[in-house]
């Protein structure tokens, strides 16, 4: 027997017994789904931290002032200013640094005609959005000679524009912050949330001269609430954060055995973790989903089983007219193949037709690959394969006489 008589022999079977086939093939359906849907939203979850992460900068270190403690209790970081503008200058300085920005932050209220909106207001300096991988939608970052003479400039969060100035241009228009006219000279693509939850685009950019001289105050002149740092390289990271140490230190006279008043940390780790944590939880779902596919192997398994009892005669009459013991092999293994493959590519219809729903009704990023795809149907061909093997076995194991005498 070649393969398409084979072929059409195991197609023939698998429809007279349409009610068996589709109950078998439905543990497939099930499987190759869910497997489909939980690696979506898995490697939807990756490609969401990684967009994160590719807006939050690269190579970037966070240095936030140290803390404090009063009557034994302790105030964590942050709670005392140690930082100074000057300590970010001077970290710019080293070989491993590409750049420094120190911010101070406060909320204000803006106003513009008769609209106002209350938002986050941050001091920084022009690396500040180079840093941060800042994209201007509209108009240019302040400038170094804006930061020199405390010029009342301001850049827009894409949130902020928005509730101000609707969908007008907001470049060139005057606001005021806190009663002081600023000109609005940029406004700045959306990023969305960072990795802690905060919404980066409800934000207002100025000079950190003319925060300190003429927004926020400052009860200790030249501190500031944080630096961002950027390394060189990614490679060169731990080194970058031993000199950041070990400059800040010597710049703040901490004797040796003392505490630092400061917290260097690598936001890059941070990131890597949650990217391996989403890969963790991506590996964790898809395994998950497998079990249901190992069910529906079994139950494959068993209802080729059941098939090769009830078709020991038929197996006996074609041995007896010279089929071998591999036609029979390859018959009852091609159909626990074709089960596997047509119930694989129903089950990655409704896999992808699932993501989609769980797509636009829970507002979840959703991603498909070729991959997967070709995942899903290797899985299946591999599961036929595997359960359908023992009962083809058995099979081409049976003697022409002992099949033939079967009751």
């Amino acid at each position: 027997m070649n393969l398409i008589t084979i072929f059409g022999e195991a197609f023939r079977a698998l429809r007279q017994n349409r009610l068996r086939t589709g109950l078998t093939m439905l543990g497939m359906i099930i499987g190759v789904a869910a497997v489909v849907l939980m690696l979506s939203i898995g490697q939807g979850a990756r490609a969401k931290i990684n967009e994160t992460i590719a807006a939050m900068g690269s190579n970037l270190f966070l240095v936030v002032p140290g803390a404090t403690s009063s009557g034994g209790f302790s105030f964590g970081s942050g709670s005392v200013r140690t930082l100074t503008i000057n300590d970010a200058y001077a970290i710019a300085d080293l070989a491993s640094i590409a750049a420094t920005s120190p911010v101070t932050s406060g909320t204000v209220q803006l106003n513009y005609a008769s609209k106002n909106w209350s938002t986050i207001i941050t001091g920084t300096t022009p690396d500040y959005f180079v840093v941060g991988n800042w994209k201007m939608e509209s108009g240019t970052a302040f400038t170094e000679s804006d930061l020199r003479s405390a010029a009342r400039v301001a850049v827009l969060g894409s949130i902020t524009s928005k509730n101000l100035f609707g969908d007008e241009d907001p470049v060139g228009k005057t606001i005021r912050i806190t009663n002081r006219p600023f000109q609005v000279v940029g406004v700045l693509m959306a990023k969305g949330q960072s990795l802690t939850g905060r919404d980066q685009d409800d934000n207002v950019f100025i000079p950190i001269t003319t925060s300190e001289r003429q927004i926020t105050g400052n009860q200790f002149p030249g501190s500031i609430r944080y630096m961002l740092v950027q390394g060189k390289s990614a490679e060169d990271m731990d080194i970058a954060e031993i000199e950041i140490t070990q400059l800040l230190r010597q710049r703040h006279r901490i004797q040796a055995g003392k505490e630092n008043d400061f917290t260097v940390r690598n936001l890059t780790a941070i990131a890597d973790v949650a990217t391996d944590a989403a890969k963790i939880m991506s590996i964790v779902l898809g395994a998950i989903a497998s079990v249901s596919l190992m069910v529906g192997g079994i139950g494959i398994m068993n209802i080729m089983l059941v098939s090769v009892t009830e078709r020991t005669r038929e197996i006996g009459i074609r041995m007896a007219l010279g089929a071998n013991q591999r036609a029979i092999l390859a018959q009852f293994l091609l159909e626990a193949i074709m089960i596997c493959i047509l119930g694989g590519s129903i089950g990655l219809l409704l896999g992808i037709a699932g993501a989609w729903v769980v797509s636009r009704f829970a507002d979840m990023l959703i991603v498909i690959t070729l991959g997967m795809i070709g995942l899903a149907f290797l899985f299946s061909s591999a599961v036929g394969i595997f359960f359908g093997f023992y009962p083809a076995r058995k099979a081409s194991s049976l003697k022409p006489v002992d099949a033939l005498r079967y009751e």
